[in-house]
């Protein structure tokens, strides 16, 4: 399998000719979602959820589906009937040729002050590789390939190295540091690396690893 990083929180999947796109939100590259058969969304935070990188690839690809909760699929299922799908914790379902398994049901908390919305986690292939959108979420299977939230208002980087830690993935690969400066990267890169007990990588946008 082909992983191809995009700018913050949003990769490509790429097997036996077919591609896979996660979470293209507003801080990732216009075309991100351009050339995908399926399109997953862990969440409706702009950052990961932006209506026009969605509508480019879908109407890129009259082939092309998504999966999603519900309060994002409430905001695409009338423009794209039949091709929006419904997902919560638990749901099983095959998109573009790979199985996914979902995890998790709430986003991490942000503030006491803030209300929690709805958030899920893709497991894809079995646990080839993990993308828990915004949310620390354990999956009830090993993990090869993490995809990591580095740096975000809801987290520290103690409770990062804890969670590669409590995951115990083969390897961890940096997602959510759009707001990591490159100043404070080697910081991250040093820590993580040094205490999370796993092989810890980075992307630049646009980079890609075979998993």
């Amino acid at each position: 399998m082909k992983l191809t990083k995009k700018s913050h929180a949003c990769v490509r999947l790429e097997k036996d000719g077919r591609t896979l796109v996660i979470d293209p939100g507003t801080f990732t590259e216009e075309d991100a979602a351009v050339g995908a058969d399926a399109i997953l969304v862990t969440h409706e935070h702009l950052d990961h959820f932006n209506e026009d990188r969605l509508r480019a690839g879908m109407e890129g690809n009259p082939g092309a589906e998504i999966w999603t909760l519900k309060s994002v699929a409430e905001q695409l299922s009338a423009a794209f009937p039949g091709r929006v799908h419904t997902v919560g914790h638990g749901d099983t379902f095959t998109a573009a040729g790979f199985d996914v398994q979902v995890h998790g049901e709430l986003h991490a908390v942000i503030h006491p002050d803030i209300p929690r919305i709805t958030n899920v986690g893709y497991l894809i292939d079995g646990g080839t590789v993990f993308h828990p959108g915004d949310a620390l979420t354990v999956p009830d299977r090993p993990v090869e390939t993490l995809m990591l939230p580095v740096m975000a208002p809801w987290n520290k980087i103690a409770e990062v190295i804890d969670y590669v830690r409590e995951v115990k993935p083969v390897r961890a690969y940096d997602i959510h540091d759009a707001l990591l400066t490159d100043l404070a990267r080697p910081i991250y890169d040093n820590q993580i690396g040094a205490l999370g007990g796993t092989e810890h990588l980075r992307l630049a946008p646009g980079a890609s690893a075979q998993v």
